[in-house]
């Protein structure tokens, strides 16, 4: 577990009967693209849940998220409204405390995550599923030079980051999101719809 992923600790834990999904891949790959076109796809159906996330970095064309200064991020986690958080390119993200709510409803729970925190959401809910999205390095370093939201030196960090830990083999499904994206979407809304019913 990197020592940057926290979990509210409780002892109900670990969390059901729905299904905590995350989302993870290096940045460029089209994660949020994929989640907002299953979103969409999905939009009718009360089985799936596609909660924002908080980051502390300011709101952007490229990503739907909540964004918080660092102060209030502290003031949100000390109260104890996200559920899970990790640190990354010099930002904090956190999952709001909210999905717990839904995933004791039942429901699957979509999440845009980040690789270093799948043994501490494992601690945390009954269920958790791991969707991986890969495409190559071009063609994230294309999209991430045109979204034009970090410098090039950051750009290149995030292209050479590696996860010390994270398993390949340990996601449920690996979607390359190298062609169309309507492909890519197809695939991460079957893979959702394909989720077992709650236990």
């Amino acid at each position: 577990m990197s020592p940057d992923a926290t979990a509210t600790e409780g002892p109900a834990y670990p969390l059901g009967p729905g299904t905590l999904v995350l989302v993870v891949g290096a940045s460029g790959v089209g994660k949020d693209a994929l989640i907002a076109g299953a979103r969409a796809a999905l939009a009718a159906d009360m089985n799936f849940a596609f909660p924002e996330r908080a980051v502390t970095r300011p709101q952007n064309s490229a990503e739907s998220h909540a964004s918080l200064s660092d102060i209030e991020f502290t003031r949100a986690l000390e109260e104890g409204r996200f559920a899970l958080t990790w640190a990354a390119h010099g930002l904090r993200y956190g999952v709001p405390a909210s999905i717990d709510g839904l995933i004791a409803e039942g429901r699957a729970v979509v999440v845009n995550a980040s690789r270093t925190i799948g043994e501490i959401a494992r601690r945390r809910y009954a269920r958790v599923s791991f969707v991986l999205i890969e495409c190559p390095l071009d063609v994230r370093a294309a999209r991430l030079a045109g979204r034009g939201r970090e410098s090039a030196t950051s750009a290149e960090a995030r292209l050479m980051r590696s996860v010390p830990g994270f398993d390949p083999a340990e996601a449920d499904i690996v979607i390359d999101n190298s062609g169309p994206l309507a492909l890519g979407v197809q695939a991460l809304t079957e893979f959702l719809r394909s989720l077992p019913a709650e236990a």
